[in-house]
């Protein structure tokens, strides 16, 4: 039979042991101090000078005086005297400068080993509940990187179900945004907490946006909605072919072309301005200079216009004489003679001098059709 119970080394009374009453009186000395086992501290390496009866500490490495070769033990004051119990693996200790549990592993007083994983709940400064969880009371809450980055993932069960970050005032819902219902992305806002606005809804598949907070039609222009490329012009398609549907432009803001029998410029409002200049040939080539026979161009010439109007033109010419006219301002004197057009030509083109000099000059007549596009 060992002298010491195996586990608290408390001393056994041995039979014929005289004075049995010191080994009872030491064993629940020892019993006193290892049940509810609490120290003051383990940071220490010499014992304190003012420590009382019953003092209970966990000597810290390199412990020199009285503590001297006791690590790792804790030392108790009793009677007077420092004795040191031995710790075995699985001792607990409460450590009350820290305010902590420390256990023994065997070689060192080490935080309880902590299992966190398959937890009911958790709440931090707050409550968890069976919906929430994880709950957290705070002015903030950080997500750092262990790495290169981090990532916040939400992930629901099925298409049809939610996974998304709800915002709330007085835990009333005020803003929503993930993918609610579907797989779109979208954007909710609520003034309070019965009725949504869906602002913005983005296309799973496509990628397109839609939403309240965008163009609801071409011709939309409510107050801070958001424009659609489509329905909205910039350097890609400001310039380009114009189109309309109803009277609501669906093609670009201008359009420019040419063609053998001139130029042509398309307004998105329907506007077109055809453009063209013709040489004519001698101003003498016919008439005889009189105000019954003046002298005139001839033959007439046509003008196919380089782009179809919806009904005839307005037509306005012009004839610029190729001669020196300086010395004699008489010679550009003249008058553009034309028959009605139609909506894709202006026929028998003419100019006739005013004047009676007979100066052979060939002139050329600039020509400018404004209407609608058809």
């Amino acid at each position: 039979m060992t002298d010491a119970t195996p586990h608290l080394d408390l001393p056994y009374i041995l039979p014929a042991q005289a004075q049995k009453h010191v080994t009872h009186n030491e064993a629940i000395a020892r019993l006193d101090a290892l049940t509810q086992l609490a120290v003051a501290d383990r940071d220490r390496t010499v014992p304190p000078t003012d420590a009382t009866e019953g003092a209970r500490h966990i000597v810290a490495p390199g412990a020199t005086a009285q503590w001297d070769g006791h690590d790792g033990k804790v030392a108790l004051l009793l009677n007077g005297g420092w004795v040191f119990l031995t710790p075995r693996t699985g001792w607990m200790a409460y450590i009350a400068a820290e305010a902590a549990l420390r256990v023994f592993d065997g070689a060192q007083w080490a935080e309880p080993p902590r299992d966190l994983d398959n937890l009911p709940g958790l709440g931090i400064a707050t409550s968890s509940d069976a919906v929430n969880r994880l709950a957290v009371a705070a002015q903030a809450t950080l997500f750092s990187h262990a790495g290169a980055g981090h990532q916040v993932k939400v992930n629901k069960s099925a298409t049809g179900d939610t996974a998304s970050v709800l915002f709330q005032t007085g835990w009333s819902g005020r803003a929503e945004m993930g993918t609610t219902g579907t797989d779109d992305f979208t954007i909710k806002l609520s003034p309070d907490g019965a009725t949504w606005h869906e602002a913005l809804r983005l296309n799973a598949a496509t990628g397109a946006v839609s939403g309240t907070a965008v163009q609801q039609s071409a011709d939309d222009t409510a107050p801070g909605r958001l424009m659609r490329a489509d329905w909205g012009y910039g350097p890609g398609n400001l310039l380009g072919a114009v189109a309309q549907a109803g009277g609501v432009p669906t093609g670009a803001v201008i359009e420019r072309g040419s063609t053998a029998t001139g130029e042509y410029l398309r307004l998105a409002d329907g506007t077109q301005i055809c453009t063209h200049a013709i040489s004519l040939g001698t101003i003498t080539a016919a008439g005889s200079g009189t105000w019954a026979d003046p002298y005139r161009t001839a033959p007439g010439f046509d003008w196919t216009f380089p782009a179809g109007f919806a009904a005839p033109p307005v037509i306005a010419a012009q004839g610029v004489p190729s001669g020196d006219v300086a010395g004699d301002p008489l010679r550009r004197v003249c008058s553009p003679a034309m028959d009605a057009p139609d909506s894709a030509a202006l026929p028998g083109i003419a100019l006739i001098r005013q004047g009676a000099a007979a100066d052979a000059d060939d002139f050329t007549v600039m020509l400018c059709a404004t209407g609608r596009w058809a």
